[in-house]
């Protein structure tokens, strides 16, 4: 029994106690939730957004006071200045930490150079593998081709991405050994003869003219980003070769973020607050229809919205914009991989979700920017499709390359002057299929 002694006051005696018996220092300490005191009200509506509940809901979790924010040192003194020890020990902990992520410094994995070989430089042996490539698929290589191949190559190694390449052609290699679906590649690594060479892609950038400076320049200093298509069926076998080769540890899926942006957060809030689904669909549709709109800047062009804020729904307004951009949810990211090149929990923290998936807990940009190799295995349901239909054909005895198939076939290009595109990768929306209607491809 506490005789009527407030709760407060005897956890603070009891410390005191515990502190003289063990021999161990006081340290005063707040629990933080949220910044400031006065977000202690959408820091509820974050709650009740969290546990599915309603505002109005008497029996929902919440907090009893506002007083779990970030509080100034000020105010620390006042709450514990009959504890001047335990103040000077909370100090001296804030003071003993220093700690800096180091940015700027790539942390890629050892590529495992077989060991029968004569040399073990990463870019000896890339130089290796692109010269056999590049023979096997132009033949004797002309000098304007060998020269793109040693500028290529210059640039890599004075980048130092050697190993990117070495391991995005291992993996691919083992994908297509393993008759796993792979993509011809996308975006700019199509302009590498590099990565043609290794058969990372299978576009030729001579013959179509791509430029190789839209995938790496030494004027833009920044890692190489290889998106990678693979049977939507099959993508985890590619994932777990990978886990085979550098270890179960380092190598995991990438988290990421929902975001509250302005049009959803001003739903998310409504709702909790207990408005009907009509008021907060009015206020909703009253900002404009803007790529990644900020509430602020919604208010400054809308009239409407204007005249919310000003009116019964103030309150709302006001909460939503202290949410807007926070995290809604955390998911797994749906192509993103990250390679250590040791443990992973030696260069990031760990999440673990509620169904026991273990992720990154930094997104694919905090990835980036601690150097860490970042993959885009991307499962794509065409290439399945694709893989099924040719399977069909074969049984028929009519066997089809799909790497050699003609570009002129002009029944190609009937379909797509029709529209008859659902189905194909790019060329499946309504508005792209009207543009192919107009536009009337042929072959020239």
């Amino acid at each position: 029994q506490n005789h009527g002694i407030p709760e407060e006051i005897l956890n603070i005696q009891n410390m005191k106690k515990l502190s003289k018996d063990l021999n161990l220092p006081l340290v005063c300490t707040n629990d933080a939730h949220y910044a400031k005191k006065e977000h202690f009200e959408a820091h509820d509506i974050h709650i009740c957004l969290g546990t599915g509940k309603l505002r109005s809901d008497q029996n929902r979790l919440r907090y009893a006071t506002p007083e779990f924010y970030f509080k100034s040192q000020d105010e620390m003194y006042n709450l514990f200045k009959e504890f001047p020890k335990a103040l000077e020990n909370t100090r001296k902990i804030a003071d003993s930490i220093n700690i800096e992520l180091p940015m700027g410094e790539y942390h890629l994995p050892k590529f495992p150079i077989p060991n029968n070989l004569k040399t073990q430089d990463p870019n000896e042996y890339l130089l290796t593998l692109v010269q056999s490539g590049a023979k096997s698929l132009y033949g004797d290589l002309h000098p304007n081709i060998q020269k793109r191949i040693n500028h290529e190559l210059e640039v890599i190694k004075n980048m130092g991405f050697a190993g990117y390449f070495l391991i995005t052609a291992d993996f691919v290699k083992y994908a297509k050994n393993s008759n796993i679906p792979v993509g011809p590649g996308r975006g700019s690594a199509a302009g590498s003869i590099v990565s043609y060479s290794l058969g990372i892609t299978n576009i030729d950038p001579i013959k179509h003219d791509l430029l190789f400076e839209r995938f790496l320049n030494p004027d833009r200093i920044s890692m190489p980003d290889i998106d990678i298509d693979f049977c939507i069926e099959r993508r985890n076998e590619v994932i777990d070769y990978i886990k085979n080769q550098y270890g179960e540890n380092s190598v995991t899926q990438i988290i990421t973020f929902g975001k509250m942006k302005a049009k959803q957060v001003v739903r998310d809030v409504g709702r909790v607050m207990g408005y009907s689904f009509g008021e907060v669909d009015q206020i909703a549709k009253a900002i404009p229809n803007e790529l990644n709109i900020s509430l602020e800047s919604a208010l400054e062009k809308s009239s409407e919205l204007q005249n919310f804020a000003k009116g019964d729904f103030k309150e709302l307004i006001s909460h939503s914009k202290i949410l807007e951009g926070m995290n809604r949810h955390a998911s797994i990211h749906a192509a993103g991989v990250v390679i250590a090149p040791g443990e992973l929990t030696d260069y990031i923290p760990l999440y673990k979700s509620s169904t026991d998936d273990i992720t990154s807990q930094y997104d694919m940009k905090g990835l980036e920017d601690l150097g860490l190799l970042k993959m885009d295995f991307l499962g794509l349901r065409n290439l399945t499709v694709i893989d099924k239909a040719s399977k069909l054909i074969q049984k028929k005895n009519n066997y089809i390359d799909l790497d050699k198939l003609s570009f002129d076939d002009k029944k190609v290009y009937q379909l797509f002057s029709k529209g008859y595109t659902i189905g194909v990768f790019q060329f499946e929306s309504s508005g792209m299929r009207e543009f192919l209607k107009k536009l009337q491809p042929t072959v020239i």
